[in-house]
């Protein structure tokens, strides 16, 4: 089994929601179902970002980094900024 850290963008207003989960294609149906409450006025929401884990543990950690100060900086630089250069030349 893997576990995953993601990141979310809203196609409403550009917030970014950083998560973890066992079931990344579940959970992604949850948050634009309306069913998580952080999430929810926010919808629609992209998957911009997503990376796969061992253990809940590294995923969570991994996670927690993100929303950090440095680990913000280290994913608009490194993560979000590159994936969305990807999505906008297949466009």
């Amino acid at each position: 089994m893997m576990f995953y850290t993601y990141i979310l963008q809203s196609s409403k207003s550009h917030h970014f929601y950083y998560g973890h989960t066992k079931d990344l294609k579940s959970r992604f149906t949850l948050h634009n179902s309306g069913q998580v409450p952080s999430t929810k006025p926010y919808l629609p929401w992209k998957l911009v970002w997503y990376c796969a884990f061992e253990t809940l543990n590294q995923a969570k950690d991994f996670e927690l980094y993100l929303k950090s100060g440095s680990g913000k900086a280290f994913a608009f630089k490194r993560l979000i900024s590159v994936a969305l250069a990807k999505n906008a030349k297949l466009k």
